[in-house]
């Protein structure tokens, strides 16, 4: 006999299955508990109404027991529902360990292919370099992202090549002078070092291996977000479009965006810059906005959120598909009805 749900079947007969497993254990603990007390008369000379006691115990093993049961029993019956079920990975992308000669270490690169790049062999697909790219970063978030977008017509498909960092401070900040800093990071500022290892092994590695079209862009937040502008800035023609959100401007006292002027010139031209603040470096805005400034004395393509509802801690999964939209933006807009405005400062 067979009872039928939208999704599945389930045979009545597993019933009694399940209660047997549960009965079985009450029978067990009950099994149990008289052993241990006619043990504690026999090896201790106890009278029976002070061995009681671990009849009572035994009834709190039972009720300790019960949840185990129910799982075990709940396992079982899934099992019996699902014949011949079987298990296998579910792989979501490939890991390049690769030895690095810029950085004189080994270093993590992953890789995420666009659903469609098995299916459509002539088609070429931009790449998103995402820096705090590990598998236990940011990967999973953005690449989850990338492809909503794709499907609701946001932002286009995209290669997602997750950058892993270990030491984040001495990969994503540049050289300090701030005796305090180098007390408590001794190790920062090799951000010149990390962006040759993307340049001349990421990259190469990237466009040899996979169909890309010629367009890169990156993404960053916090520290990564740092790096994000400091290459944006010191070597814009390393990628085609550049995201930081909530980057750490504060950083070195505030000295990347106080040197922000100088560096930018018509190398940064028809390379958008999506810079998003949050709540905190907006109660201290000084050094976001003499970035947005310097950006907009140029006339440069710049899409700045400024978003005070939103704290460090939660704007990058709000913010990473405005991103996405402004620097990977489908042939066609998509539809209003869908809400996908840009939020960017009034310019």
């Amino acid at each position: 006999m067979e009872i039928y749900r939208p999704g599945y079947k389930f045979n009545v007969f597993l019933l009694g299955y399940i209660f047997n497993i549960y009965l079985a254990g009450i029978v067990a603990g009950n099994a149990a508990a008289q052993v241990e007390a006619a043990r504690c008369r026999r090896d201790r000379g106890r009278a029976r109404n002070e061995c009681s006691g671990i009849c009572a115990s035994g009834a709190a093993i039972r009720q300790a027991m019960m949840p185990r049961l129910w799982e075990i029993a709940l396992t079982a019956a899934a099992w019996a529902v699902l014949p011949g079920a079987t298990q296998s990975p579910i792989e979501i992308g490939k890991s390049y360990d690769i030895p690095s000669q810029a950085l004189g270490e080994h270093r993590i690169v992953n890789v995420v292919l666009p659903s469609s790049y098995a299916k459509a062999p002539d088609r070429r697909y931009p790449v998103l370099y995402l820096i705090d790219g590990g598998i236990d970063q940011d990967l999973l978030h953005v690449a989850g992202v990338v492809q909503l977008g794709a499907m609701w017509g946001r932002s286009v498909e995209a290669i997602v090549v997750g950058i892993a960092t270990e030491d984040r401070r001495k990969e994503l900040v540049g050289p300090t002078r701030d005796p305090e800093l180098l007390k408590r990071y001794p190790t920062a500022g090799a951000s010149a070092r990390f962006r040759d290892f993307i340049r001349a092994e990421v990259k190469p590695l990237i466009e040899r291996t996979y169909r890309t079209n010629g367009r890169s862009v990156v993404l960053g937040e916090s520290l990564a977000g740092l790096f994000v502008v400091e290459t944006y800035l010191t070597e814009p023609t390393l990628f085609d479009g550049y995201g930081a959100i909530d980057p750490s401007l504060w950083w070195d006292r505030e000295a990347l965006s106080l040197a922000a002027a100088g560096w930018i010139d018509k190398r940064q031209k028809s390379r958008p810059f999506f810079l998003a603040i949050a709540k905190e470096q907006l109660e201290e805005p000084a050094a976001s906005q003499r970035l947005i400034a310097a950006t907009r004395q140029q006339g440069l393509p710049l899409c700045d959120v400024q978003r005070p509802d939103l704290t460090h801690a939660t704007i990058y999964q709000q913010l990473t598909p405005e991103a996405l939209q402004y620097l990977l933006p489908p042939a066609e807009p998509p539809a209003a009805a869908f809400g996908f405005d840009l939020q960017c400062s009034d310019q």
